[in-house]
């Protein structure tokens, strides 16, 4: 079987709206590591969008799935609840920055994560209009998209956005933009269109992930924090993309000193497996009635079993340290790169959740033919990439956090040679 072959079927039989970065289809994984269906081997940067963070089939993650699906596959929990559900929740109820009283809910996705957040945050503060930022992504649902800070392709075509949506500029220091400039956006709206004491929630990402890996500088989450305890508004933490080790700490809101109200969680949590949560004030997660909250599939056993042996991996083998670790050797190798190569304007990111940002040396625009050729080369000699951000030119890594060293090194050598090439075509 060919890559070419399942590509034409896969375009007969899936709509396009499905978009794929890859025709490379995977016949199986290890660690860092996947195989095609014709047998080449590739070091995978993208960890399913920084879902395997704890690796390709981590041995305890397996074990942990193997033996729930000796005993029982699914009941859903608002029928017949099981014990890991509530253990996985007081997990993570003792994990998310916060020093308060927390519950925690269940669900299948990122976007489902979002969703949940922002009914908690109505019926909390009785109010309805929901602030977010240019850049953002919560997800493709009515609201994760009418939240998302991006049109193309998110929301182009979709027709009308969830009312009571707004949207403030994002700081992003390559671009100009500053923390200064996004939080008078911020009084601009209060000022021209939206009564702050109308406002249930503020979300945000602690590092923006597919707007282009720009982390939020402390002055504005620290800003944002005294804002919503000024207006009595809910600070959500969108950590679906900086959760469980990626950026060094369990949670990247560890970071800044100061705790969100609801935290939304997702991919890094169950090591491939479908599950995201909630997690926030208990005073807030009890203001829904019972059965206002859930989902058929939310926490799905096999999920929850799966995301009990990522905690314990995370724990076990120290791998916020080992994101550190990795991250700075990441750094230190790009900016070597970096010296060679000027269209390199900007490297950024906690732990390792890293990314390069290109732009033509001439004139300063963001490159998006580049970026996409460094893509490419990548993966001729074997290193899957993602690229990201509004412009199309930023390229972010993030490889499994339990990544072998010589794996590692072999890929930052295929990095060199795909940048250097994509800088000769």
């Amino acid at each position: 079987m060919l890559n070419v072959e399942v590509a034409r079927r896969r375009t007969d039989a899936i709509s396009r709206g499905v978009g794929v970065q890859t025709e490379i289809y995977v016949d199986r994984a290890l660690n860092s590591e996947v195989w095609d269906i014709e047998g080449k081997r590739y070091i995978d940067f993208a960890a399913g969008i920084a879902v395997v963070n704890t690796g390709h089939c981590h041995p305890k993650v397996m074990a942990a799935v193997t033996q729930q699906l000796s005993k029982f596959t699914h009941t859903c929990h608002q029928v017949l609840p099981y014990e890991n559900y509530v253990r996985l929740a007081e997990r993570l109820n003792a994990a998310v920055p916060g020093d308060f009283a927390k519950k925690t809910v269940f669900v299948t996705t990122g976007a489902e994560a979002v969703e949940n957040a922002i009914k908690v945050a109505r019926i909390a503060t009785g109010r309805n209009a929901i602030i977010a930022f240019g850049g953002a992504f919560h997800g493709r649902t009515m609201m994760g998209m009418s939240l998302t800070g991006k049109v193309d392709p998110y929301k182009k075509g979709f027709g009308a956005m969830m009312p009571d949506v707004y949207h403030v500029p994002f700081p992003q220091e390559v671009h100009g933009i500053t923390t200064e400039e996004a939080l008078a956006g911020m009084t601009k709206l209060f000022k021209a269109d939206l009564d702050p004491t109308r406002v249930a929630a503020i979300i945000f990402e602690p590092v923006q992930g597919e707007g282009g890996f720009y982390p939020a500088p402390k002055d504005l989450v620290l800003a944002i924090r005294k804002m919503c305890d000024d207006n009595g508004i809910v600070m959500i933490a969108d950590e679906v993309q900086t959760g469980f080790a990626r950026t060094g700490t369990m949670f990247a809101m560890e970071q800044y000193g100061v705790a969100a109200d609801i935290t939304t969680m997702a991919k890094g949590l169950a090591g491939g497996l479908p599950l995201a949560a909630l997690t926030g004030r208990a005073d807030m997660m009890d203001a829904a009635h019972p059965g206002g909250l859930g989902g058929t599939y939310g926490g799905n056993p096999i999920g929850i079993a799966a995301a009990n042996a990522v905690l314990d991996v995370i724990e076990e083998e120290n791998l916020c340290a080992r994101a550190q670790e990795l991250g700075g050797r990441l750094k230190q190798r790009l900016e070597a790169i970096r010296s060679v190569t000027p269209e390199i304007c900007d490297i950024r990111g906690p732990g390792f959740m890293v990314a390069i940002e290109f732009a033509n040396p001439a004139n300063h625009a963001p490159d998006a033919g580049f970026t996409t050729r460094v893509r490419v080369e990548a993966q001729k000699r074997g290193l899957i990439l993602l690229t990201c951000g509004v412009y199309g030119n930023v390229v972010r890594f993030l490889a499994p956090i339990t990544i072998p060293d010589a794996h590692f090194a072999e890929a930052m050598d295929i990095l060199e040679a795909a940048v250097a090439a994509a800088r000769q075509s």
